[in-house]
């Protein structure tokens, strides 16, 4: 069942909508899977662009697709406040709404491109809230082209290094208070994107926070994130100990 959610953010100061895929199995109350899109997509994306709800059949699992925009889910250095909207505002208005559980081991957060990050900035900023948080493809650490349309001082500011913005600050935090959420990553090959992957990667081994990483062939587009979803979905039932219908 797919649910479109007209809503008024307070921490966005605007409307935004939200898709809900609500499950077609189970007994409630369930967990949540918060899907994040990318720069130039947007909430209807997963829905339209991949099966996901093929590859979500049987899963007794609430998917969240909320509206980013393009402010990369993160708490702007002049501006909203995406973190707080995706960490704390949303799943608060989901789980006062629909049966959905209401515990750090009943969410888990995920996307893909910006939402790749996004789901890591969140997830890790909010570690006693997310038990499980995956990354396809994500903008890690540093833009890899000219992006005009993003105002990249006006989000991260001047030094974002060691702040909020920084996945390697918020890790080091998550593992310090032993909160920190399993974590998977994963990129493509072909992908403009593979050597940040690379490099987050080889910065989480070096601090021992531990993560699963992997790389598959395909490039920065929704044929790798079609073919790396219904993995995502497995592996955050596991975490969330639930099983799929058969």
């Amino acid at each position: 069942m797919l649910l479109h959610l007209h809503w008024r953010s307070t921490v966005l100061s605007k409307n935004t909508t939200t898709w809900l895929l609500y499950p077609d199995a189970g007994a409630p109350p369930f967990p949540t899977l918060y899907l994040l899109h990318g720069l130039t997509d947007d909430h209807t994306t997963w829905l339209r662009r991949t099966r996901l709800e093929v590859h979500a059949a049987g899963y007794p699992l609430i998917l969240v697709m909320p509206d980013g925009d393009r402010g990369f889910y993160t708490n702007h250095h002049r501006g909203p406040r995406y973190a707080d909207h995706i960490g704390l505002e949303l799943p608060a208005l989901i789980e006062r709404t629909f049966p959905a559980r209401s515990a750090r081991d009943a969410r888990a957060i995920g996307g893909q491109s910006m939402g790749g990050y996004g789901a890591l900035r969140v997830g890790l900023a909010f570690a006693d809230r997310f038990a499980s948080v995956h990354s396809h493809s994500g903008g890690m650490l540093r833009p890899t082209r000219p992006m005009p349309e993003v105002d990249w001082d006006l989000i991260f500011g001047p030094n974002p290094a060691g702040t909020d913005h920084d996945l390697l600050a918020l890790a080091q935090r998550a593992k310090s208070r032993q909160s920190l959420p399993a974590l998977r990553l994963d990129c493509g090959l072909e992908d403009h994107l593979l050597d940040q992957n690379r490099s987050l990667h080889a910065e989480l081994q070096r601090l021992g926070v531990a993560h699963q990483y992997h790389e598959f062939p395909g490039g920065h587009n929704w044929d790798y994130w079609e073919q790396q979803i219904p993995a995502a979905l497995a592996w955050h039932a596991a975490n969330l100990r639930i099983s799929r219908a058969t």
